[in-house]
Formats: C-alpha cells, sequence, structure tokens
C-alpha cells in the first residue's frame, strides 16, 4: 500500500466554507483545497501553498491547525495509506460567490478547472473521501476565532 501526506485546507468567510467541483470530472466530487505535501516541507506550509496554487485568492491567513489523522482510502478505490493534516484557513472581506481556478500549462491556459462556491458550513453537502471528516472542529474554530 503506498503511503502519502496530505494537507486539507478549510477556507472560510465568516460562516462559509470553499468548496469546489470539477466540471471535467464530476465523479470526484465536492470537495476542499488538498494537496501532497512534499518531502522535507512543513505541513502548515504545504497548506498554505497549495491553498493558493488550487484557488487564485491572496490574501489568505493561516487560522490554526485542526488535526492530523490517517485514512485507509480503499473505500474510494484507491490503494493508499493518507497521512492527513486539517487547517482552519480564513479569507476576510467580500469576496466572489463562485469562480473557475485550477492547473495552467506553460502556456497560461487552464487545463484542469475547478469550480469554487461558497457554503455555510452547517449545510454541507456530502463532501468525497472524508474531506468533511473534521468539520465539527472547524465549527468549534469559527466559534473561537469571533
Amino acid at each position: 500500500m503506498k503511503t502519502r501526506h496530505r494537507a486539507y485546507a478549510y477556507i472560510t468567510n465568516g460562516c462559509r466554507l470553499l468548496l469546489f467541483t470539477q466540471p471535467g470530472a464530476p465523479e470526484a466530487g465536492i470537495q476542499v483545497p488538498a494537496g501532497t505535501i512534499e518531502p522535507g516541507e512543513n505541513p502548515r506550509d504545504a497548506v498554505m501553498r497549495e491553498a493558493q496554487e488550487e484557488t487564485g485568492l491572496s490574501g489568505i491567513r493561516f487560522v490554526r491547525f485542526l488535526a492530523r489523522d490517517t485514512r485507509d482510502m480503499r473505500d474510494c478505490g484507491s490503494d493508499e495509506l493518507q497521512h492527513r493534516w486539517f487547517f482552519h484557513l480564513s479569507l476576510e472581506g467580500p469576496t466572489e460567490e463562485t469562480w473557475r481556478y485550477g492547473e495552467h500549462s506553460e502556456d497560461g491556459s487552464l487545463i484542469h478547472p475547478f469550480d469554487f462556491f461558497w457554503a455555510d458550513v452547517l449545510t454541507l453537502p456530502q463532501l468525497v473521501a472524508g474531506y468533511d471528516d473534521k468539520i465539527d472542529l472547524l465549527i468549534k474554530s469559527i466559534k473561537t476565532d469571533k
């Protein structure tokens, strides 16, 4: 079984959580920004890098580390054990309600688009592959941050 280290970004704007879908791969479900922690990279640095790279947003601030766990991903069809770090990040002030951003090719064209949207943290849709496993800790963090 392969092992990976991943950082998950729960980015909030007030009591809203940033989510996205992949229009070219609807089977990927609803997700939060997340990505691989590179060898030797600090998980906090990884989550900040991934949040900016995936969303295109600037001004995201670190709020707090929420939790770390390990998840067997075979229930999602992947022979992988993930060591996961969850973080609460925040974007203050007004923001677009929806937007498209994603991975770009060397010539600047969008090759892997993500459709971002905000959802009330108390009435979230079902997220894929355990991405919502630490939402209860996020809600406590939001209450603490006020």
